[in-house]
C-alpha cells in the first residue's frame, strides 16, 4: 500500500539553491486526480459560433477587379465581375457587373445588374437592372427590365414576355396563319 500525504517531498534535481519552494515551477498534483468509480467531469460547453450573414441562395464568385480572364463560365451559383471578362456568361443565378468592370459575351442568368459595361446580347433573365453609368451594347431579352437614368444603351429590347410568347409561331396572329394555311392546304 502507497502512502500518498508523505510530509516533505524530496526537492527536484534540478532546482537551483537558494530560492524559496514556492519560486519553483510546481508539478500538478496527480493523486488527487484518480477517482476510480466516479463519473467523469462534464466537458466545458463550446461557445456558439458568431452568426453569419445571411446567404442568398448559392455560391458567389468574383472576377477581381485587376484581372482579366477569357473563356467561359457556366454553373448554379452567382457571379460578380468587378474585372474584365472576354466570353459567354451562363448561370442561373445572378450576374453583376460591377462600376469599372467589362463584360464582352452573350449573358444568360436569372437576375442581371449591370454598372459597368456589357458588350453582348442578354437572353431570357428574369429581371435586368441597368444602373446609373452601366452602358449595354447589345439585346435585352428579360421579364422586367429596370433603366436608371444616366445609364446607355444601343439595342433592341423586349421585356414583359413569357419564353412562350417570344418563339416564333407563337403570337395569335401567325397561329391564325397557321390555321389557315392548313385549311387551304386540305
Amino acid at each position: 500500500m502507497a502512502i500518498f500525504n508523505s510530509p516533505q517531498s524530496p526537492a527536484p534535481k534540478n532546482a537551483p539553491t537558494g530560492q524559496p519552494e514556492s519560486a519553483l515551477p510546481k508539478e500538478p498534483d496527480v493523486r488527487n486526480e484518480i477517482n476510480f468509480g466516479a463519473a467523469a467531469p462534464a466537458p466545458r460547453p463550446t461557445p456558439a459560433p458568431a452568426p453569419r450573414p445571411v446567404e442568398r441562395e448559392g455560391k458567389e464568385s468574383l472576377i477581381a477587379a485587376d484581372l482579366s480572364i477569357e473563356g467561359k463560365i457556366q454553373g448554379a451559383g452567382h457571379i460578380r465581375i468587378a474585372g474584365r471578362f472576354k466570353g459567354d456568361v451562363h448561370v442561373e443565378g445572378d450576374l453583376s457587373v460591377e462600376v469599372g468592370a467589362k463584360v464582352n459575351g452573350s449573358v444568360r442568368a436569372r437576375k442581371v445588374v449591370i454598372a459597368g459595361e456589357l458588350e453582348g446580347n442578354i437572353e431570357s433573365a428574369s429581371r435586368v437592372e441597368l444602373l446609373e453609368g452601366g452602358i449595354v451594347v447589345g439585346d435585352v431579352k428579360a421579364g422586367v427590365v429596370t433603366i436608371a437614368a444616366g445609364s446607355r444603351m444601343r439595342g433592341q429590347v423586349e421585356f414583359g414576355f413569357d419564353d412562350k410568347d417570344t418563339k416564333p409561331g407563337s403570337s395569335k396572329a401567325e397561329k391564325s396563319e397557321a390555321k389557315a394555311e392548313a385549311a387551304t392546304a386540305s
